[in-house]
């Protein structure tokens, strides 16, 4: 037995109703969702980590994931492993024509457009000549926030929403800023002042985006720079006999300066 047929196999024995696992049983397709987003961002970070045994493993975790969705499809008779795995092997031959077919593509920026025209095309497709016609149609407005950010900001960009250049993008920043002091300044309640930054971090992503920066790698990068400073901010304290509740922020901004003027340039 090749190893995905063992998988299937183990994932139709945890489901079945007499003499399956009960917590396997019981799940549906909305309640393992955010274990597959999990999964999805551990693998994310093992390649991060440059963890290869790791990566192996939650590559496994997330497969598991695909087939726990297929079997749960397949209990219903919508579809099963085998159409997953067929419509892909479709979608990516009809979407490689310069690979499966006779069509030209220039370069790795060429078949990112063309890509989107193929999905475009397909989106029609299945909504019928009747359904609404947008830029944005496709974007999951369920995908983390930064990342949906970036791809409808990429999406209007396409078809000429777009800044002439950054200049334009960090004057939006600016104004944006302006309005949230506004708000504060006015007092004004809470989801109005939500709103107002919601449009400023908007703006930050569209500016980010511009500059060639991928907004959640410059996030995710600051998030462990601010760690790693503040575990540094710890250990000195604790080297004074004190933890940051004894002390006061005066001194720990102290500490977070010296030790940033220490840390080599990028």
């Amino acid at each position: 037995m090749v190893a995905i047929d063992r998988l299937l196999a183990i994932m139709a024995a945890l489901r079945d109703p007499e003499s399956g696992c009960p917590w396997d049983v019981e799940q549906t397709f909305a309640t393992i969702a955010p274990y597959t987003i999990e999964e999805a961002y551990e693998v994310a970070d093992a390649i991060r980590r440059g963890d290869r045994t790791a990566l192996k493993d939650e590559l496994g975790d997330l497969l598991f994931q695909v087939v726990f969705h297929a079997q749960m499809a397949r209990e219903a008779g919508d579809f099963d492993f085998e159409e997953i795995a067929q419509a892909i092997c479709e979608k990516m031959e009809r979407r490689h024509p310069h690979v499966f077919g006779d069509a030209h593509i220039e370069d790795a920026e060429a078949q990112t457009r063309a890509w989107e025209e193929y999905k475009a095309a397909e989106r029609a497709e299945k909504g019928g000549d009747d359904a609404p016609k947008s830029a944005l149609d496709g974007v999951a407005l369920a995908l983390p926030a930064l990342t949906c950010a970036v791809k409808l900001q990429k999406r209007a960009a396409r078809v000429g929403f777009e800044w002439d250049d950054p200049s334009g993008a960090l004057a939006k920043v600016r104004e944006e800023i302006a309005e949230v002091e506004a708000e504060i300044a006015n007092a004004s309640p809470p989801d109005r002042l939500e709103d107002e930054i919601g449009d400023l971090l908007f703006a930050l992503v569209n500016y980010a985006r511009m500059l060639g920066v991928t907004p959640e790698d410059a996030l995710r990068r600051a998030n462990d720079k601010f760690a790693a400073r503040f575990r540094r901010i710890e250990a000195r304290l604790a080297e004074r006999g004190k933890t940051p509740e004894s002390s006061n922020l005066a001194e720990m901004d102290a500490l977070w300066n010296e030790i940033k003027s220490a840390e080599p340039k990028p």
